[in-house]
């Protein structure tokens, strides 16, 4: 009989115990057969461990000493298992029995296939994608990055519109496939992020060594969202304004980051504007602290882990990015889809 390749689900928690004891029974009874379960704990306080030990006993637990963050966290639990592949997953994710399967199909059949990911919808509304992923990512050419169903903060229903199978930009952190050794080779996730867009800053920088990221349309989770900081959580705006400029600074050359960074800060000023005059303070704030702290970043020494090499000319794989302004085609000219977008404009 063949042996199918390791796999190890790999869920970070962090005072999640709501979850696990909400999801954790159906991860365990996924049906492929070569697999191991793992919880990695980011230095919980709220019994997760001793739930864990006494409610799934097969559940391999991996402790951290504190609070690394999503970053941190995994970097430090996925030094200690041993697998093929990694699925790193949410603990707020409902899976099927055979959710597993039909993505790791789809990356045997390439070794230049590095990450991929399923399709993820909404818990809550099971007939709508989801916002952390959809069916498969993207980014357009000022580094906002967007997704195959959901663009900005629309979010479509999912009519079967997206069921093909194919190449993307980015694969979403709440469900990230990923081969051991690209894990390896590209370093893991950077830690300077802590949490948000860390996996589009990993699959941007595969994607600059020539390899692809893919989504499986025969596969889908159910994802929850908002459990560790809800959307509307101004360390959350923080972290997606600072992370975005950062994954600008580290992927392009700089003879294209230095002017799309110029045009950011500005663009970001427009919506720090925009945060003031809803009365949301908090956000504003966050946004002038997410440009303080990645000016000072421009200035200080990088951390070896942080670096980067740069893409071998010829080589980067840009199919996912978007030619033009994803901004433009949303606010300007009503383009709320992603079948709305001009295929012409992707990179192929």
């Amino acid at each position: 009989m063949e042996i199918k390749p390791k796999v190890a689900v790999v869920i970070l928690n962090w005072n999640g115990l709501k979850y696990l004891s909400q999801f954790l029974h159906d991860v365990v009874q996924s049906t492929y057969p070569n697999l191991e379960i793992v919880v990695g704990d980011n230095a919980s306080s709220d019994g997760s461990v001793n739930f864990l030990k006494a409610q799934f006993p097969t559940v391999t637990i991996i402790q951290n000493d504190a609070n690394y963050g999503f970053t941190g966290g995994y970097n430090r639990v996925l030094e200690k298992v041993e697998a093929d592949y990694y699925i790193l997953l949410n603990s707020d994710i409902e899976v099927s029995p055979n959710w597993i399967e039909p993505v790791i199909e789809l990356m045997e059949t390439d070794d230049l296939i590095a990450a991929a990911a399923p399709k993820i919808k909404s818990y809550a509304q099971k007939d709508h994608f989801e916002h952390a992923g959809a069916a498969g990512g993207f980014i357009d050419h000022l580094g906002y990055p967007f997704c195959r169903g959901r663009i900005f903060y629309d979010v479509e229903e999912d009519r079967g519109q997206y069921n093909q199978s194919g190449e993307i930009f980015w694969a979403s952190g709440a469900a990230l496939f990923i081969k051991k050794k690209y894990w390896d080779l590209s370093g893991g996730f950077d830690e300077q992020f802590f949490a948000h867009m860390e996996e589009i800053d990993l699959c941007w920088r595969l994607k600059n060594m020539g390899y692809k990221i893919m989504y499986c349309a025969e596969s889908e989770v159910f994802h929850v969202g908002g459990g560790t900081l809800d959307k509307e959580n101004p360390f959350k705006t923080y972290l997606n304004f600072r992370n975005n400029l950062l994954l600008l600074k580290k992927n392009m050359p700089v003879y294209k980051s230095v002017p799309i960074i110029s045009i950011r800060l500005w663009m970001d000023l427009l919506a720090l504007f925009r945060f003031m005059n809803e009365g949301k303070r908090k956000d504003a704030w966050a946004i002038s602290r997410a440009h303080q702290n990645f000016v000072r970043k421009l200035f200080s020494p990088a951390d070896k882990k942080t670096k980067t090499k740069p893409a071998v000319k010829g080589q980067a794989n840009l199919i996912g990015m978007f030619k033009s302004s994803i901004v433009k085609e949303f606010f300007i000219k009503k383009k709320k889809h992603f079948t709305d977008l001009d295929s012409r404009q992707f990179y192929r």
